[in-house]
């Protein structure tokens, strides 16, 4: 169950639990193998976590203050935490480390001048020059020169880019099908940030339930009045999810 407080309304904002958050973060629309995330990398990149040094005990913050207040055994994003945690995992995709990662982080908030620097229209105009910007003292993985960093743009970050809508200063819709298929939308401003078919705005998951108990299409489309290949879109959008 959810823990929004009323004061952090999620009117606007989208609200995931961690499973909801993950089951979208580790979304790839084309088949292959892909690199997953888990809650745990998640909640440290949230929350922060504990570690041991020679000297005793250290502590690392979170990267980034995220909209509702954490819960001892909750955790929930809001629609631009969940956009930030895309690029991150894009860094993380990219062999680098938790340390390297909070170091680029670090950096694009300075560059972008926002608390939350990859869901941002700045990034998304000058998102190359950035990139290459806050990775050049970075010396691992695949980041060890400018051609490299490069590629790992065009590859890993560039992508995630192009199925994102923006208004004048954020991310405001993410097309996880992809914006050449607008099929299905996630929209903070619709049903609360849920993937919904665009045509008729029914969340995908209740349209692919309701498949699997009336057992047709068809019927599912005429008892939601939504087109017959909103509810398939659904179905194979649902399917992938969950792979």
């Amino acid at each position: 169950m959810l823990h929004v407080d009323p004061k952090n309304s999620a009117i606007g904002k989208g609200v995931y639990s961690a499973s909801e958050a993950l089951r979208l973060l580790n979304f790839h629309r084309d088949a292959g193998e892909t690199r997953e995330i888990s809650r745990p990398t998640v909640q440290r990149w949230l929350r922060g976590y504990d570690f041991k040094t020679n000297d005793g005990h250290g502590h690392s913050d979170p990267l980034w203050q995220p909209d509702y207040p954490a819960h001892a055994s909750e955790l929930e994003v809001s629609f631009r935490d969940l956009i930030e945690l895309r690029f991150v995992k894009g860094f993380r995709d990219a062999g680098l480390s938790m340390h390297a990662i909070r170091q680029c982080f670090e950096h694009a908030v300075e560059a972008v001048q926002d608390a939350r620097p990859f869901s941002t229209q700045r990034f998304r105009t000058d998102g190359k020059t950035i990139f290459l910007e806050i990775t050049r003292d970075v010396h691992e993985g695949e980041m060890l020169d400018l051609r490299r960093r490069q590629n790992v743009f065009r590859t890993v970050i560039a992508p995630s880019l192009k199925d994102l809508e923006f208004n004048a200063d954020a991310v405001a819709r993410w097309y996880p099908m992809g914006v050449a298929r607008r099929d299905v939308v996630i929209d903070p401003a619709r049903s609360f940030g849920r993937p919904i078919a665009n045509d008729g705005g029914v969340p995908t998951e209740i349209l692919a339930n309701a498949v699997v108990v009336e057992g047709s299409e068809e019927r599912v489309a005429r008892l939601y009045e939504v087109p017959v290949s909103a509810v398939r879109t659904a179905v194979a959008f649902e399917a992938r999810l969950a792979a």
